[in-house]
């Protein structure tokens, strides 16, 4: 039978009703055995004080169960609002205490989840007004460079000029991109790193490659110093993107013939990483702030660049349970040192 129905009033009729009738037929019953009026009438005044004691009974539950749904009304509202904690009695042990245990537990499930979404609002609010920042002037340059070749009429050699900085302005809207989108499927975990055993030798190696052109360019040295048959349990692909961009920034900001040097060294618990150039160097009130997502030092400004690089590198080594450090001074060149564990 169920009973999901059924008002609490229809219940408490339903059964008052079948009390009443089981209690009037055993009076019946007992009164046609005995012939004893004094039976039928006593257990007609027994059934009325049940009654009525039944009836109080109900009242003071009715009354009960509304305090409590009250409360928690009142409870579950100040909830979703965020502003009241449910209270428990912890000197009584109840199916209501019990209620009110899982109570708090979901109140402070919410104040968590609505802190998560608190950060993650602010981190998107900061990610779109970097991008905007970011991107304003690759396009304002580009509008500028469109609407001076189709407003007037510009030399053959002063076009190719324009479409050489236009070329330019796009690549580094391309690489932003391409920056922002490994970013963001690293950090929501589209991406997951696949760890194994290889020589760290051959993920440097991947990582120079992709430099090699811009260091015969500015004519530097390049010395590397490591055992290649050294294995570390590591993701060859993203740790190789990840010491490309150091070696990138270092080629960058080291000037011509300057050189660049990458120290490998077995430590107990990790395997340290050093690229170090001869480049101008980081002043130490930006040091901390490098890392950061589109930050850029205020003397690096005449140099090509987004300030997403390092911020990558940071996300790839910390993901695989590993860290990086900078030491540097001004003049005399950078260590960017990364640790994986081995």
């Amino acid at each position: 039978m169920k009973t999901s129905c059924f008002s609490v009033r229809k219940i408490v009729l339903t059964v008052s009703a079948g009390a009443v009738i089981t209690a009037l037929s055993l009076m019946i019953g007992m009164y046609a055995l005995t012939g004893n009026s004094i039976v039928f009438y006593g257990g007609l005044l027994l059934t009325t004080a049940l009654l009525l004691w039944g009836a109080v009974l109900v009242h003071l539950l009715q009354k009960k169960l509304l305090e409590f749904t009250s409360d928690l009304c009142r409870t579950l509202d100040g909830m979703m609002n965020g502003h009241e904690k449910p209270e428990i009695n912890l000197d009584e042990e109840s199916l209501l205490t019990r209620i009110s245990h899982r109570l708090e537990r979901l109140y402070h499930t919410m104040l968590e989840n609505r802190r998560k979404l608190e950060v993650e609002k602010s981190a998107l609010q900061t990610l779109v007004a970097d991008i905007s920042h970011q991107t304003k002037t690759p396009i304002a340059n580009l509008k500028m460079i469109t609407d001076t070749l189709l407003g007037r009429s510009v030399p053959e050699e002063k076009q190719k000029e324009f479409l050489t900085a236009a070329g330019s302005q796009l690549d580094k809207l391309d690489f932003m991109i391409q920056a922002l989108v490994k970013t963001s499927r690293l950090e929501t975990g589209l991406i997951v790193l696949e760890k194994k055993s290889s020589p760290i030798y051959e993920t440097i190696v991947t990582a120079v490659n992709g430099v090699l052109s811009a260091l015969e360019k500015k004519e530097l040295g390049l010395l590397m110093t490591c055992p290649e048959d050294l294995c570390i349990v590591h993701d060859p692909r993203w740790t190789a993107e990840a010491l490309f961009n150091l070696l990138d920034n270092a080629v960058k900001y080291t000037s011509v013939k300057g050189n660049l040097h990458i120290v490998v060294q077995e430590w107990e618990m990790y395997v340290k990483l050093d690229i170090i150039d001869t480049g101008k160097g980081i002043p130490e009130s930006e040091q901390a702030a490098i890392f950061k997502r589109f930050y850029r030092g205020d003397t690096v400004h005449e140099v090509d660049g987004i300030g997403i690089g390092l911020y990558l590198v940071r996300e790839i080594i910390t993901m695989q349970g590993g860290y990086i450090k900078v030491r540097s001074e001004v003049g005399k060149g950078s260590t960017f040192s990364v640790f994986l564990p081995r």
